[in-house]
Formats: structure tokens, sequence, C-alpha cells
């Protein structure tokens, strides 16, 4: 019997810690709510939104979304599938701690297993939050969410390699090691690719997990070979959404400069998909 002071803790949020204690695992991102009924089809464990796959499908760049279509996003995609869903959570569409706070428990309540909050300013002066801010920041959402009672996961992100950051492997570990004494159950800094790299940053955050970006082809890197490096979980960003629009240019183009329908060569059979959507309407 549950008691009045028992965590909340869903079975999304419980299978989703799980997945980070041990092995390495797939966490693909969606960009909208077929793409993520798709994915959990092919037997993915988890998923995470992507905060530019999102803009793309809005007609807007990367992080100009607003935060309240954000979290309808958000809402969407957790409420379509029945896997644990990470909120690409931005910089949590706030700079001060008390309003980064304020926010994570808007995306707490929308149901996911999981978010992220980011170091970026959005400053070209200043790219990356001063390191005081950025860990208090980390730890203002640690402390919103351990006030919901619900678990979910927290990652910190350091920006340092994406926004060109002088010494980025200097900047990433220390930062790094701060979120996790902050309180973020998984570390995450998109843009290291070198396998010396992922190994320092494994070890320094030990027994934290870590998460890598894979969005492009990396020669020597697999999922195999980050599980070696000790590499808890793979993300892909926007990749498959990039996928997606590279496939859309490609056959848009043919037909805008050459009136032809030959780009449709490889498109999914209509059959296909509509066989699909339609049976999980039924189910």
């Amino acid at each position: 019997m549950s008691t009045p002071n028992a965590p909340r803790i869903s079975p999304a949020v419980a299978a989703f810690r799980a997945l980070h204690e041990s092995g390495c695992f797939v966490l693909p991102n969606p960009w909208d709510i077929g793409t993520a009924v798709y994915l959990q089809h092919l037997g993915f464990k988890a998923l995470a939104t992507t905060s530019g796959g999102f803009a793309f499908t809005q007609g807007l760049a990367d992080n100009q979304v607003p935060r309240d279509l954000v979290l309808s996003h958000v809402r969407d995609i957790v409420a379509a599938v029945s896997i644990p869903v990470n909120a690409d959570f931005e910089g949590a569409f706030a700079r001060e701690p008390e309003a980064v706070a304020s926010n994570v428990a808007l995306c707490v309540a929308t149901g996911v297993a999981g978010l992220s909050i980011e170091d970026a300013s959005g400053d070209r002066d200043a790219p990356l939050y001063e390191t005081t801010l950025a860990v208090e920041r980390i730890r203002a959402a640690r402390a919103a969410i351990d006030a919901t009672e619900t678990g979910v996961l927290l990652t910190g992100r350091c920006e340092a390699w994406l926004v060109g950051q002088p010494a980025p492997r200097r900047a990433v570990l220390e930062r790094l090691v701060a979120y996790a004494d902050a309180g973020a159950d998984c570390l995450f800094a998109p843009g290291v690719r070198d396998p010396a790299d992922i190994e320092s940053i494994v070890k320094a955050v030990h027994p934290k997990a870590v998460n890598v970006l894979v969005s492009a082809p990396a020669p020597g890197l697999s999922v195999a070979r980050l599980a070696e490096l000790g590499v808890r979980r793979v993300s892909v960003g926007s990749a498959l959404a990039r996928t997606a629009w590279g496939g859309f240019i490609r056959a848009a183009r043919r037909l805008a400069e050459a009136g032809s329908f030959e780009g449709f060569a490889d498109a999914a059979p209509f059959p296909e998909l509509n066989g699909f959507f339609g049976e999980r309407r039924r189910d």
C-alpha cells in the first residue's frame, strides 16, 4: 500500500532509469507523432524529441519554437507511445535558475520520463552561460524535478563543441563533472567525436550515465564501439528528420527543375504506411 509521501514514479520513468543502469541503448529522435509511433514499432525502448526536427515542421530554425508549443509537442509524443520519452528541452526557455525551475516543472507535467537542459546562452559574444550560473540552472532543474516526486531523469548538456568554444575538451570535462555534482543523472556533450574524448567524459562523470550524439556517418564509431567506451545512451538528434528532408528536397527539386517524377522511386509504399497506421487505429 502506497503512503502519501511515496515518490510518484511511473512505469515509464522506472523503465527509463533502468535503461541507464547498464549496457548501451539507442535513443532515436522522432519529430512528430507518426515517426514516434513507427520508431516504437521498430522495437526501440525509448525515444527523445528533437528541437531541430520539430522546428523544421513549423517552418522555424532550431531554438526558435516558443515554449508552450514545445510543451504541446512533447505532450503529444508522450501520449502517442507507451515507451519512455525524453524531452529535448533546449535551454529551459529561461536564463535565471528560478525561471528554469518553473519551466522544468511544466515539462515534467507533460509525462516525460526525462528531459535535458543546455548551457548555450544564445549570445554570440558569450555562447555558454558562465559556469556558476550554468551549474545553478542544473541545480534548479534538479530541485524542480525532486519537488514533483516523479523521479524524472535529468540530463545536463554542455554545448562547448557545438558553439566553437576554445579548448572544448577542458570546458566539457569541467562542466559535466559540475553538472553531475549538481544533480544531473546523465551527461551529454553534443559534438564530441574522438573516442579518447568520449572515454575521458565517461571516466570523469562515473558512475553517472553518458549520452553521445551521432548525427552523421562516423567512421570508427558504432553502437558496439560506444558501448565499449562506457557510453550508456546514443541519440541521433535531428539526423532522422534531416534524412527525411533530404529525400523530400531531392525529389522536389527534380520535380521543379526537370519535371521528373524519378525522385519518388525510393518513397515508402502507400499501402505499407496506410496499412500500418490503419492497424494502429483499430488497435
